[in-house]
């Protein structure tokens, strides 16, 4: 018996480190991608060989890096055809889910997992599009170390309600998961905009705010996913869910920034989803 669940352990300990190495694989060829993008020949930073020590430039040098940076055009668009090509489940790439789907999962946990990050990952990349937003590659990595930190942090949070429970309970467990989403997120920053290089007072303070407006969205989406089952499945939650915070980013910001941002959260929360729903 005791071999048996040694064995189940070790099964366990695999599938986990099979999943850790897919996820890090995943990021890294997603960084590999953005590094060529940035050297293809149609854009501005098209140089691909390393400028030769004392400034002097051999003859045949500025052909070569043209030919490579063609062929790393042509190899960018292969791959973009490729994507295009790959079958997908049929869901679309941004539309949240509730909670529930993610973190009590009618499947394994593992699957609420993988489910959180695909969805996190591409409503992160709408969100980098909508406000045209310079930002390092999305770290898939970083959305479950989210997801690992949400059941560890606040597993209090996804106790079911009672069956008798009012729109109010409703509304407030959802604002209280939102707001310790967002806290989340933005601790482990899978998402990390950059501001274009300009005159900007406070750089730190304005890719602060960038983060916040990227990621703040993401997490209202999923509450008002969780809080209104009856959701047209049409329905853009993230569009709704990015004015929103647009409207109400003066209140969101301090909060973020109090001594204990989820509890400062969950009311302006409760009040957009409450409004919104």
């Amino acid at each position: 018996m005791s071999g048996f669940r040694v064995e189940v352990q070790v099964t366990g300990m695999l599938r986990e480190i099979s999943e850790e190495v897919r996820i890090n694989l995943k990021d890294r060829l997603r960084e590999m991608r953005h590094a060529i993008r940035r050297h293809r020949h149609d854009t501005g930073d098209a140089s691909v060989l390393p400028p030769p020590p004392g400034g002097r430039t051999p003859f045949p040098l500025p052909e070569i890096d043209g030919l490579v940076s063609r062929a790393v055009s042509v190899f960018d668009d292969a791959m973009t055809m490729a994507e295009t090509l790959v079958p997908h489940d049929g869901r679309g790439h941004s539309k949240p889910m509730p909670f529930d789907t993610y973190f009590r999962p009618a499947g394994s946990l593992l699957d609420g997992e993988r489910a959180f990050r695909r969805d996190m990952y591409y409503l992160a990349k709408s969100m980098l599009a909508r406000r045209n937003a310079v930002a390092e590659p999305v770290q898939e990595a970083g959305f479950a170390a989210v997801h690992a930190a949400m059941l560890r942090q606040h597993g209090n949070l996804f106790q079911p309600l009672k069956p008798d429970a009012g729109e109010t309970e409703r509304t407030a467990r959802a604002a209280a998961l939102c707001a310790a989403l967002l806290v989340e997120l933005l601790r482990a920053r899978p998402v990390r905009p950059r501001l274009p290089e300009g005159r900007i007072a406070n750089v730190l303070e304005a890719e602060t705010v960038l983060a916040v407006s990227v990621l703040a969205p993401m997490a209202l989406a999923v509450a008002l996913a969780s809080s209104d089952a009856d959701a047209e499945s049409g329905s853009d939650l993230l569009d709704i869910s990015a004015l929103a915070v647009e409207a109400r980013l003066d209140r969101i910001m301090p909060a973020c920034r109090a001594a204990d941002p989820a509890a400062d959260l969950t009311p302006i929360f409760a009040m957009l989803i409450f409004h919104l729903r």
